[in-house]
């Protein structure tokens, strides 16, 4: 096992978005997040205490166009810190899956820890908007942390009624199946029959 502390902080800035994060992938699930948008606030909240990673976010946003760049551009620091935490994933156990469910929504989530950046994610909303939040960018966060984390993820909500439900099942979802992921597997090996990912 790598002898390390899987930690790591990021900035971006940009005409649009001023972001910083750190992240510890040995937590306790403590954080500080503010990003301007109360609901997706909550989402990394429970990514979060769900994951046991540590997270400090900060986000600066040109909410006045609308929540888009904000939510997307925190996907890719997020990502960012999150593959720069992890290094060279020797050891883990690579993949992770987890169903989740809030009441009478159900998400799931399946992830690689891959080094091939892929999304699949199928979620119907019954409304376009929870509080101040576009539901549709869930779907965007998750696709910018899959491809600058270089993970490959799958994530679905086959039923449900709740829009807020849904989405905090599959924030859930990811959570647990990306600390699965993560988590050591007993040897020091990468686990692949490549020998690099």
């Amino acid at each position: 096992m790598e002898d390390f502390s899987r930690r790591a902080a990021v900035s971006r800035k940009t005409n649009e978005t001023d972001i910083s994060v750190s992240i510890n992938l040995d937590g306790s699930g403590k954080h500080n997040i503010d990003t301007g948008i109360g609901f997706f606030d909550h989402m990394l909240t429970a990514f979060s205490v769900h994951s046991g990673f540590d997270l400090d976010m900060a986000v600066e946003g040109d909410l006045y166009v609308d929540g888009h760049h904000s939510v997307e551009d925190a996907g890719i620091v997020l990502g960012m810190a999150f593959k720069k935490a992890l290094g060279s994933a020797k050891g883990i156990n690579r993949y992770g899956t987890a169903f989740i469910p809030m009441d009478e929504s159900l998400g799931f989530c399946c992830l690689d820890i891959s080094n091939r950046p892929f999304i699949v994610f199928e979620c119907d909303y019954s409304d376009s908007r929870t509080g101040d939040y576009d539901n549709c960018l869930t779907e965007e966060f998750f696709r910018a942390f899959a491809f600058n984390a270089g993970i490959t993820l799958h994530l679905k909500c086959p039923y449900g009624k709740n829009d807020h439900h849904k989405m905090e099942a599959l924030f859930k979802a990811f959570a647990h199946a990306l600390a699965k992921a993560c988590a050591y597997n007993g040897d020091d090996m990468l686990l692949s029959t490549k020998g690099v990912l």
